[in-house]
């Protein structure tokens, strides 16, 4: 019998596992986490935000 015949014999046919389909889902999961968090860095990389210093604190200055 050829070697992967008899390898594919050796599966035990009530063991459940999840095969290329899960490989798929997972590898989507992967590459849309991946594209998600560059667009928010992207996006995020845009922001120009400048904090207004607090007003009691320029009244504490000034005195």
């Amino acid at each position: 019998m050829h070697p992967a015949a008899t390898a594919l014999l050796a599966l035990d046919q009530n063991k459940v596992t999840p095969g290329i389909l899960g490989f798929l889902v997972f590898a989507a999961l992967g590459a849309g986490t991946w594209w998600i968090l560059k667009a928010m860095n992207r996006s995020l990389g845009k922001v120009d935000f400048v904090e207004e210093p607090d007003p009691a604190a320029l009244e504490d200055a000034k005195q």
